[in-house]
């Protein structure tokens, strides 16, 4: 039987390009996963892994979808070879349990391993530049500029949190975190 593994890192990722072609290629059952590729411990991987058996195909459309290191990827792939599975990776092919097979299979998972570690190392240096910025601010951007909820503060002087709240938009807990820290810095 073929079966067809499929996995995004993220909620907001798509596995839809995957799921194509997973079913493109024959896959009679694909499992589908929002998960972290850097947890070993996935839980539609574990389902399809305890499933295959002697003469079951595995397919993926990439090999970093079954593991993030090397010594991971060789021992999942080591465990279906030992148990008769077949492994195809979709952008390199049938994944052979011979020699070459395992060299080859060696090679372009240190390859993926590289290429995430080198994603990590970039980031962390533009993190690290960014840092020296005066105005670097780490998370996300404020929502509110300082006129909007000057202008809202000046509007709770009046009336309620939830009056502002639907006058303006912004909610009642921004409100009054909002007065809260005014509050805190005035002399």
């Amino acid at each position: 039987m073929k079966y067809g593994y499929a996995r995004v890192s993220t909620m907001s990722q798509e596995l839809e390009s995957q799921l194509q072609a997973l079913e493109a290629e024959g896959c009679e059952v694909i499992y589908r996963e929002h998960f972290t590729g850097t947890k070993t411990d996935r839980p539609k991987f574990n389902e399809v892994m305890d499933v295959l058996k002697a003469g079951d195909t595995l397919v993926v459309t990439k090999l970093d979808r079954l593991a993030r290191n090397t010594k991971e990827g060789i021992e999942v792939i080591e465990a279906l070879f030992e148990r008769g599975v077949k492994v195809h990776v979709l952008n390199v092919g049938l994944l052979e349990n011979t020699t070459m097979g395992r060299f080859f299979l060696t090679t372009l998972l240190a390859v993926a391993e590289m290429e995430r570690n080198l994603i990590v190392e970039r980031t962390q240096e533009g993190k690290a530049i960014a840092k020296q910025k005066d105005d670097f601010r780490e998370g996300r951007p404020p929502k509110y500029t300082k006129t909007q909820l000057d202008h809202a503060m000046k509007l709770k002087e009046t009336h309620s949190f939830s009056q502002v709240a639907d006058m303006t938009g912004i909610s009642i807990a921004t409100l009054k975190r909002e007065a809260k820290k005014r509050k805190l810095t005035q002399p």
